[in-house]
Formats: structure tokens, sequence, C-alpha cells
């Protein structure tokens, strides 16, 4: 195969859209630093925003942080937040990957105003039903000269890239087809010759004004002897769109005012911008967020935390604290606390994102998760009554251990009992496996080590003291820790205050930290309380 195109590179001519990027970002070669400035306010009118994944993969931890930004952002300005699903690649689509979206998103409170099962008025919200406005769109870039069909065969294209990716240059297209006359061009296709429709991309991308980064302005490239072009593809072969056509028809004709987007989509912007003024349409503001990072400050992925929502869900993660912690990624407040319900981040929420990656710790995806199970046991209510159901059926698991519950629940239900041992150390709650584990003396006989025949405790003279709990008739709460002071009182040495309550959560609990004293011994019960101190009931 010839290439008469090809001649001696000018390597020096060409500047790879990589680098195009980082100029753009306030390099001295590109954009002047003095529109560093950016407009983060919020609108003045209600923001139409949408969330548009693919049905190619499960909803995952970046993906849900684009969509909850954008249905902030909505739900602040009140506007609406619409989903719209682009399943135009069908040979990557996943069965049952819709269904497990909506599911997610429902799950996290993240309600569409418009999109499948909801309808509205610019429907359809499948991509896949929408095929003739793109060939209708595509059609009018044909008759404007914005746009060209290539006839030229997967080889070619192949060879081309292969060549140009020897010289060290980007794989661009060459616009071998962009001269062939229209007439020619028509009668082609209209005989079922093979084709895509591509942009003629201007010989300079127009600038923006990004929210978040402000002014970007694409460097002109100078093309050289070795004329290469990114025209990308629109219209695929199939009569298909790619993501540049739909995703530009389906925002204009949606009336999408905002795009929240990852800080990824920032190259194609200028592309998107092109295609807004090839159609004579004003583009929606635009604000790209940074990507998420782990500690080392590689991108994420499933083996260091990016796991689709289900696992974070099958880990017993609330929903609220799930998205109270993805909006902390990236976004900054002026509230005093970081701990924050849907309703507060709607509340709170501004276009304040931080440049540059966001670092994500599981330790303070736990830290909201504790927060939260305190705030649902005390408001009560549906949250409160989920934990008890989780920490119930695992008791009630025949595969656990946890069989021998049922003598230390003095006569209440399981749920009752359950409920008690939340509300006194439901702040250490963080999924009903761990909370169980944690309070197991409260679940489980108690056995402590012995040692020449008695139960060890490395305490002197305490024991025989801490059995004048017997004298206590009334298990409450004071009548408790009246006995206790007393019996801390009765003694001389020094540090008897501290010895006793290490004594008595020791022998009862066989930990050395947990709850208040009066909670567990309230929670035990008289009766098992003396049995664990070796007082005959």
């Amino acid at each position: 195969m010839s290439f008469p195109f090809l001649l001696k590179p000018q390597l020096g001519s060409y500047t790879c859209r990589s680098c195009l990027l980082k100029l753009s970002r306030g390099g001295k070669r590109g954009i002047s630093n003095r529109a560093k400035k950016t407009k983060a306010e919020l609108p003045d009118t209600p923001a139409r925003t949408r969330f548009a994944p693919s049905p190619t993969g499960y909803l995952h931890l970046g993906s849900l942080r684009t969509a909850l930004f954008n249905y902030l952002l909505a739900k602040r300005t009140g506007g609406q937040f619409l989903l719209r699903i682009e399943d135009t690649d069908q040979k990557r689509t996943i069965p049952g990957t819709e269904e497990r979206l909506f599911n997610d998103l429902r799950w996290a409170g993240l309600q569409w105003d418009e999109g499948p099962e909801v309808g509205g008025p610019y429907g359809p919200y499948k991509q896949s039903e929408r095929s003739a406005l793109y060939e209708e769109h595509a059609q009018k870039l044909l008759d404007s000269g914005h746009g060209y069909r290539c006839f030229c065969s997967t080889e070619r294209l192949n060879a081309l890239a292969e060549h140009r990716h020897k010289l060290g240059l980007a794989t661009d297209y060459d616009r071998t087809c962009a001269s062939i006359p229209a007439e020619e061009s028509d009668d082609r296709a209209s005989r079922g010759e093979k084709h895509v429709v591509r942009l003629r991309v201007p010989d300079a991308y127009p600038s923006y004004e990004d929210l978040i980064y402000g002014t970007f302005k694409p460097l002109r490239q100078r093309r050289g002897a070795e004329q290469a072009f990114e025209d990308p593809i629109l219209l695929k072969s199939d009569g298909l769109p790619t993501y540049h056509l739909a995703n530009v028809v389906d925002d204009h004709h949606m009336k999408i005012t905002h795009v929240i987007r990852g800080s990824e989509w920032m190259p194609s912007t200028p592309k998107h911008i092109s295609l807004y003024n090839a159609f004579g349409w004003t583009p929606p503001a635009f604000a790209h967020v940074g990507l998420l990072a782990d500690e080392q400050g590689n991108k994420l992925s499933k083996r260091n935390f990016d796991d689709n929502i289900m696992t974070f869900r099958q880990m017993e993660i609330f929903p609220e604290a799930l998205t109270n912690f993805t909006a902390l990624l990236g976004w900054s407040h002026q509230e005093k606390s970081d701990v924050m319900d849907l309703q507060s981040l709607i509340r709170n929420f501004s276009l304040k994102f931080t440049k540059g990656n966001s670092k994500v710790t599981d330790g303070k995806l736990h830290f909201l998760q504790r927060k939260h199970a305190a705030l649902r046991v005390k408001e009560g209510g549906k949250g409160m009554k989920e934990m008890v159901r989780n920490v119930v059926k695992l008791l009630e698991d025949p595969d656990r251990p946890y069989n021998d519950w049922r003598h230390l629940t003095n006569g209440k239900t399981i749920y009752k009992y359950v409920e008690e041992v939340i509300k006194a150390d439901g702040e250490n709650y963080n999924n009903a496996d761990e909370f169980v584990f944690r309070n197991m003396f409260l679940f489980m006989p108690l056995q402590l080590p012995l040692q020449n025949g008695k139960r060890q405790t490395d305490a002197e003279g305490i024991p025989q003291d801490a059995k004048k709990l017997a004298e206590v008739q009334v298990w409450e709460k004071d009548s408790i820790m009246k006995k206790v002071y007393e019996i801390i009182d009765s003694g001389t040495e020094e540090g008897r205050s501290k010895e006793v309550y290490h004594y008595l959560r020791k022998v009862l609990t066989g930990a050395e930290h947990g709850m208040r004293i009066h909670d567990y011994m309230m929670i035990l019960g008289r009766d098992e309380c003396l049995k664990r101190l070796g007082v005959d009931v």
C-alpha cells in the first residue's frame, strides 16, 4: 500500500495533545496567567444537570461522585437532575447492568427527575433509541461543510497509524477523504459503500471557561509536512454515534446547562465546543474535577478501593455515609463538621472544588460510618431498625458461633436486646460483624483465663469488695453507680478508682475498653453480672 502523502517529517512542528493540556493549564506558552481566576459561583437560575453512564460496567466510586456532584448542583439551585443511558457500544454492554445502576443510584438517594423509568419531555433517555436524531445531525454537519464522509478502509487507517507511531507522531488522520466532492460522497454512500462521518476540526480549537480551572485555551498546532488532523469520528460505519456526537446532541436537546465531570475529559472538551459551534448552539458550562487516587497517588483500581457500589453495600456501609464520604473527595465547604447527610450536602453545596486529584482513604469512610451510626441511634426510625436487623440476622445465623445469646437477654426479645446494645454503643458501630465481635461478651458466655485454678484479673482485694454489688436490689443506673462509688471509697490505696473500674470491666466484659460501665451492667442484668463476679445467685 502506497502513501503519497509521506514526506520527510518535521518532528519539531507537532505538539501532542497531552502536552497541549499541560501547557493550557498555565505554562509559559499556553494560557496567560492573568486568567487564573475561576467562576465557581452557583448559577442564578435553576441548573439542569445529567449523569450519563454506559451499561458496560457497574457503578463505581468515581462515577458515583460524578452523579452526586451533578445531583447536588441541580437540587441546590432548584433545577433538575437527568439520567441518560449511553448504550451505543452494544458489544461491551453487560446484561443486567442498567437495573443494577438504577438500584444503586436510588439506594444512594440520587433519584433522577427525568430519565429511564421516570420519563420526561426530552426522551427517550437511552441513546440506542435516538439513532435517527444523530443521523439527522450528522447530515447537518455534512451539509454545512463541518463534517465529511471517510471511506478509508480499516487496513489503510491501521497502516497510517502505525507509520505515524514509528515517527513519534500522534496517530491522527490525514484528511484523504475530506477533499471528495459532495456529489461523489453522496453517491458512494447511497450505493452502500462503508464509511464513517468525521468532524472537520478548526485550525485552532476554541478556548472555553472552565468553572474550576479558569480559561482553557489550546495552542494552535503547526502542521508541517506530515499533515494530520484529529478529525474525530462522529458517526460509525454501523450508523451509531460516537460519544462526541451523541453527548453534544443529547445535552443540547435535553437543555443541559451544566456539566460536572472528571478532568480526564478536559482534552476532549475543545472538540465538543467545536461541535457546538458547528451547530450554532450555546454550550453548557463545564466544571472538571480532579481524579480519585490512592494514598500513593495512583489511579484507583479494583485492587485499591475503587470497588463498585455493591461492594460497599455488602460491607453494610450506610448510603448517607457513602454519599458524605464521596462528596468530600475534591469538594470543600465552610461547615465546622464534615458529617452531613444528603439534605445537608444539598444545603451547603457550592462549586468550590479543589484542583488536582483527591486521595481516597478508607479511614475517613469508617469514621463517617460511625458518626452516621450515632446519628441513626439518636434519631431512631428506619436507620436504627436496619442496624438492629443486621445484628439479629448475624446472631441467628446457624453458621456463626453466637448460639448462647438467648440466656443473656433477660426475657427480652432479641430485637429489644440488640436495640439496647446498639443504643449503648452505637457510636462504635461500623457493621454488624465488627459490632458483635466488639461486644461479644453480651452475646456469648465470658471465659476469663485461669491461673492456679483462679480467674486472672490482676486485682488484689477488689474482687471480694466487688461482690458487694449483690446488695443492689433495684438494678438501675443510679443504684449501681452508688454502690460502685462505695466500693471505691472503701479502700485507701492510691489509684483505687481506676483499679475498681478496670477490675469490673475485665471480669464483666473480658475487654480493656468498651461502653460505659453502667450501660453494660444494665444490659447484662443483675443475675448475669453477679454470676460473672463470682456471686451465687
